[in-house]
């Protein structure tokens, strides 16, 4: 069966938005329906839909929030989109800079990253890219914090200090030493220049740069 062709004589790209604020869901609805190359085939308002909607509706490519149902499922169900349908593009977005939702995504092999505040041009060009198979991610520039570049052991500790933890339980946590945790602390705050961790939590928290989800 052949894919229904656009106005302008190209392939109609299928889209599945996967979005669960109502008010954005309808929006996006509408600006990527207007456009002549693009149609909405389906909008689904939980993560755990998608898998469905893609084997009933069959689209080209699916935009997918990350941040979904209150949690961090968008990526963990894109990746499984992937595995199942591996002909179907992924275009992940979000409207937090969130530092480790961009590695996330290149690990699970999510073709494009859009940032929601990036405007409706960007989006189309990434939609766009994508479908000629190339990548749109944003620059490591847009995602980091005082150019400071974080390892997986800070990361995690100042994820654990953004859901509440004492050091006592960041270190039960993790299974470290009050004596491992405390230079780990100490560099974080050289590098984003705060004097307290918890106050760089609250930073940290207040502009999308760490999303506390729990498991």
């Amino acid at each position: 069966m052949g894919k229904n062709k656009s106005e302008t004589g190209g392939m109609m790209i299928k889209i599945l938005i996967v979005e669960d604020q109502a008010m954005l869901r309808d929006s996006l609805e509408c600006v990527i329906g207007g456009q002549t190359d693009m149609k909405v085939v389906g909008v689904a308002e939980k993560a755990s839909q998608t898998p469905e909607f893609c084997r009933q509706l069959k689209p080209d490519l699916v935009l997918m929030d990350v941040v979904i149902d209150n949690t961090a499922s968008g990526i963990t169900y894109a990746a499984q989109i992937r595995k199942e349908f591996p002909e179907i593009k992924i275009v992940i977005m979000t409207a937090l800079p969130e530092i480790t939702f961009i590695d996330e995504a290149k690990k699970a092999g999510l073709h494009s990253y859009v940032y929601k505040n990036a405007g409706n041009e960007h989006l189309f060009y990434a939609i766009r890219s994508t479908m000629k198979g190339i990548g749109v991610y944003p620059s490591q520039a847009d995602s980091e914090l005082f150019s400071a570049q974080f390892s997986e052991k800070e990361i995690a500790v100042i994820r654990l200090v953004c859901l509440g933890m004492s050091r006592s339980e960041i270190v039960k946590e993790m299974g470290i030493s009050e004596s491992t945790l405390k230079p780990i602390i100490t560099s974080i705050l050289d590098k984003t220049g705060f004097d307290s961790i918890m106050k760089f939590a609250i930073y940290a928290i207040g502009r999308g740069l760490i999303v506390p989800i729990s498991d």
